[in-house]
């Protein structure tokens, strides 16, 4: 171990250092990609990104089917990759192939009140939704503090969360607190950081989900997404070809907003208005612009298709990059708790 603990009284945050992560659980679709994937993309541009496969926070729920994990973990990766994700930016790597992870959790969890989980905004919502499930389990219950010891256990400074994942983030900065008072300053406090609304609906109006089924997957052809298109929901008051419609109380307005450039939105909102541009219309421009923009994604798609040996690669050296600095970071907490 080393003698030099400079390093561990520091508790600021790595400079320009982000983590992230997502659920090994399926098909990655625009939903995912328009709400983290593209901030992702960006921010790996101008500064230092960890993004793990969550494959432990999986079998919070799915510990029945550990293999269905196990099958999407390689999938996770190419959807990444596919998307832009680039490992020569950004560190890709599977959580639990760094056993750091695990030990700060159970020393995490040694300290962390079961109350302070009890009131996590989620947990009740999680265990309603999931009505089907046995989620009265202590890995379900202990969530926040396997998240807290992912984030942590890089030092980030920043955490890219929506408005809604705010408070499980400050959990995190709560338990970084009491282990700070518990044993000394160690661990700086992670900042939420805001990524950019981008509303994309699912194809029936409701939230896009596999388990709706009513999503767009990147991985999709389009021969399988034009009948998908076609048959979504648009503005209700359009009974007919003449009546006029507002873009605002439409569903598929919002994929323009995020796919059509400006100009061609303008004429879109004006022709529904007037009713001079019909919902089949609306719908052939969108499947243009989704073509256009998926048809790199494919073709980056077919070259890892062909290529699956350079995915695990990719983990590899993202396993390597990402142990090292977890190695370092419980070094100091065990200095810190004197094990």
């Amino acid at each position: 171990m080393s003698s030099d603990l400079s390093f561990f009284a520091d508790t600021t945050q790595a400079p320009q250092r982000v983590l992230s992560g997502m659920r090994p659980t399926g098909a990655l679709h625009l939903g995912h990609y328009f709400g983290a994937i593209k901030n992702w993309i960006a921010l790996q541009e101008t500064m230092r990104t960890f993004f793990f496969v969550a494959d432990w926070h999986a079998l919070t729920s799915e510990y029945e089917n550990p293999l269905r994990i196990k099958e999407f973990i390689p999938e996770l990766v190419k959807d990444w990759l596919v998307a832009g994700v680039d490992p020569e930016r950004s560190v890709i790597f599977q959580q639990s192939q760094i056993k750091e992870h695990a030990e700060l959790h159970l020393i995490l969890s040694m300290i962390t009140p079961v109350s302070w989980l009890e009131r996590c905004p989620t947990y009740k919502e999680m265990i309603q939704q999931l009505a089907g499930k046995d989620l009265s389990t202590y890995g379900f219950l202990g969530y926040p503090v396997l998240m807290t010891s992912d984030v942590i256990v890089y030092r980030p400074r920043w955490v890219p969360v929506g408005q809604d994942q705010v408070p499980h983030l400050e959990i995190s900065r709560e338990i970084c607190r009491r282990f700070n008072h518990l044993y000394g300053e160690f661990f700086p406090e992670p900042e939420a950081l805001l990524t950019p609304q981008a509303k994309c609906p699912g194809l029936d109006g409701r939230k896009m989900s596999k388990s709706y089924n009513n999503s767009i997957q990147l991985r999709e052809d389009m021969d399988s997404i034009a009948p998908k298109i076609k048959g979504m929901l648009t503005d209700k008051a359009r009974l007919r070809r003449t009546d006029p419609g507002n873009p605002s109380d439409c569903n598929l307005y919002p994929y323009h907003e995020l796919l059509t450039d400006e100009a061609a939105r303008d004429e879109i909102r004006h022709g529904c208005g007037s009713a001079s541009l019909g919902c089949v219309d609306c719908k052939a421009v969108l499947l243009k612009n989704l073509k256009t923009f998926l048809s790199p994604l494919q073709e980056r798609r077919a070259y890892f298709d062909a290529h699956p040996e350079h995915i695990q690669e990719v983990l590899q050296a993202g396993n390597e990059a990402a142990r090292k600095e977890a190695r370092k970071t419980l070094e100091g907490v065990r200095c810190r708790i004197g094990l």
